[in-house]
């Protein structure tokens, strides 16, 4: 006589072949996703800024001598190759403009254009951005720039300028300063 088996201890009989592998591998696939939720939530990012130093000395526009590379203004350089301009715009703040509303903002322009001038030239320094920096609506090269403390870390110019008073700070939500008032 044939053995009557219901249906229900048919179906075990059939999954438990799947339990036997389960109860062997439970343990190396869990580790395996737990280790991948922690490779793509907690590895470390690598930096994808590229620092460099600029490949000239910059003089001041408009003055005798200034050569192939020089400040325009308070946030804005220029490097002439052959009949080529690459105009780099220095992000982080904002820097009064040479041809201001009033007297007040054209002479806080002028001392905002020395000052980079000045901070350029006082020592290596460095810009981000590599060889394919990206650029705003206007062509220009958005680059920020710092130079090593000696007592390590980096000194950017965006924070010396704007602790000068020189500039104001820019990006999102922030105001256009009025260097009239």
């Amino acid at each position: 006589m044939a053995k009557y088996r219901s249906p229900l201890r048919k179906k075990r009989a059939q999954n438990s072949g799947f339990r036997a592998w389960w109860v062997w591998w439970r343990a190396p696939i869990l580790l395996l996703i737990v280790l991948s939720i922690w490779w793509f939530f907690l590895r470390s990012e690598p930096s994808e800024e590229v620092w460099t130093p600029p490949p000239l000395a910059f003089g001041l526009c408009g003055e005798k001598g200034a050569g192939r590379a020089c400040v325009v203004d308070g946030d804005t350089l220029h490097i002439r190759t052959g009949k080529q301009v690459q105009r780099i715009r220095i992000t982080g703040y904002n820097a009064p403009e040479l041809d201001g509303a009033c007297e007040a903002e054209r002479a806080k322009a002028l001392e905002a254009k020395a000052a980079l001038h000045a901070w350029m030239a006082a020592g290596p320094h460095e810009w981000d951005g590599g060889t394919e920096p990206p650029f705003d609506k206007y062509g220009r090269e958005l680059r920020k720039l710092r130079r090593p403390k000696p007592q390590g870390g980096f000194e950017e110019l965006a924070d010396h300028m704007l602790g000068k008073g020189l500039a104001a700070e820019s990006g999102w939500g922030t105001f256009p300063k009025d260097w009239c008032a």
